[in-house]
């Protein structure tokens, strides 16, 4: 890819409290090749040609967003779930109805447009928990990742990174029952042959990764879990799990095994540095020590934790206990990691009844660089020299920030205020249009197909 300069009315640079005022940035290849904050700084070499040059990003500059935790067939849900009274179970009965709907060309339509949004959203990386493995009725497909396939292929139109979180997802509960309904689809029987699945699938692509996923203690039984952790480590990839979403999920785990999800996990090898437990929004004191110690990151998902009712977590604990904390959207009824970021902070206000738990800095890594290590892309989420080069530059003119000075812009800006996105030295998103994706009229099409 040819030389690419930027020249950001702020970015936000690395271990900077706030962002800094005119910086041009250069990009070769799909890497940051130079950082240059003008004000101060001088001039580049090359003088006013360069900046002659530069693309101009009126507003203010950020790396790219990392989207740790995603169901994209989820996103046919919103609208439709949101009414009446429930808790997460009947939430999960109306999910289990579009389930089995889906096949690999449905599932790349729907996945692509969801992907699309995300862009337009300024997320560059997304973390696809993907458990939609089979065929409804639990029969493979003739190429038993075909739908990983298609998720990895509606990225790629999409424009975005993705780490493909291939879930095992064996049993229907802690105690072991088998599988039924459209939960069908989701299982290989036991963890050696889900092992032998994703071992076969292997994308081509540069901008594909696969990880694994242990759905949560309820869906892989105990004598199994060190089997899915002992292959993500053998292949160096991340590894995540559902933990503790729901105290019915800790009620049970002790009923059945006597101790928390969270001991049972450590207990067979599956928390550390390359572990990401998601939600985590019940965990005890000495869960959060375990996860602490361990250095097992914490994935939230505050507007899906609110919208189903599951509570708010620990956050500020779980993090000076050690876990790196990330964000994701989850179920999709809202995409737009600032307002999981922020919600962050929030939350733990309503939580304790004090302002103050967490600086911007803090909530911007929790969406960037944080989120890229949590999928394996240790090289994204920072804009300095080296990494790669994805942008993301958010107006500070809109009905929403304007007069808000640039620091102030995670408490206030929202998906709407992304107007430019650069994912490895391309651009994807220019005047708050995606280059290639009609994502409202590609949502409508796709989500159609599979609700009417």
């Amino acid at each position: 890819m040819p030389l690419t300069r930027w020249l950001a009315e702020y970015a936000w640079l690395p271990d900077q409290a706030e962002p800094t005022p005119d910086v041009l940035i250069e990009a070769e290849g799909g890497r940051i090749t130079a950082v240059t904050p003008l004000v101060g700084g001088g001039t580049p070499a090359a003088g006013v040609e360069v900046l002659r040059d530069a693309v101009r990003l009126p507003g203010l500059t950020l790396p790219g967003l990392a989207n740790a935790h995603s169901h994209a067939f989820h996103r046919a849900l919103r609208g439709r779930t949101h009414y009446g009274r429930g808790d997460f179970w009947s939430w999960r009965d109306v999910m289990y109805a579009v389930a089995p709907r889906l096949d690999p060309e449905s599932y790349l339509a729907l996945a692509r447009a969801a992907y699309a949004e995300m862009a337009l959203a300024g997320i560059t990386c997304v973390g696809e928990f993907h458990y939609l493995h089979h065929g409804p009725d639990g029969t493979p497909y003739a190429d038993p990742n075909a739908m990983s396939a298609a998720l990895v292929e509606a990225a790629a139109h999409a424009g975005i990174r993705i780490t493909l979180l291939d879930t095992a997802y064996l049993t229907a509960g802690v105690d072991g029952a088998p599988l039924t309904g459209p939960q069908r689809r989701f299982g290989d029987g036991d963890a050696l042959r889900w092992a032998e699945r994703v071992s076969a699938f292997r994308p081509e692509n540069d901008h594909a990764r696969v990880g694994a996923a242990i759905h949560s203690v309820r869906a892989v039984p105990a004598e199994q879990l060190a089997t899915v952790a002992g292959w993500a480590d053998r292949n160096g990839v991340p590894l995540h799990v559902h933990l503790s979403e729901q105290p019915a999920e800790n009620d049970a785990c002790r009923a059945v095994h006597g101790c928390t999800p969270t001991r049972l996990l450590a207990d067979h090898g599956v928390l550390g540095r390359h572990t990401t437990a998601v939600h985590a929004t019940h965990p005890t004191s000495a869960d959060i020590a375990l996860l602490g110690e361990s250095r097992t990151g914490i994935c939230l998902c505050p507007t899906t934790e609110r919208d189903l009712a599951d509570g708010i977590g620990p956050a500020r604990r779980m993090a000076e206990a050690g876990s790196p904390l990330s964000l994701g959207s989850d179920s999709h009824a809202v995409v737009d990691l600032f307002e999981e970021a922020r919600a962050v902070e929030l939350d733990e206000r309503l939580r304790t009844r004090r302002r103050g738990h967490f600086t911007a800095a803090e909530l911007l890594a929790a969406a960037t660089v944080a989120g890229h290590a949590a999928l394996g892309w240790g090289d994204a989420g920072r804009l300095s020299v080296g990494g790669r080069a994805d942008l993301v530059t958010v107006r500070l003119d809109s009905a929403r920030t304007a007069a808000v000075p640039p620091v102030g812009a995670i408490f206030a800006a929202g998906a709407a205020d992304v107007t430019h996105v650069v994912v490895d030295g391309r651009t994807v998103v220019a005047d708050g249009r995606h280059l290639t994706v009609d994502v409202p009229a590609e949502l409508q099409a796709a989500i159609a197909e599979v609700t009417s």
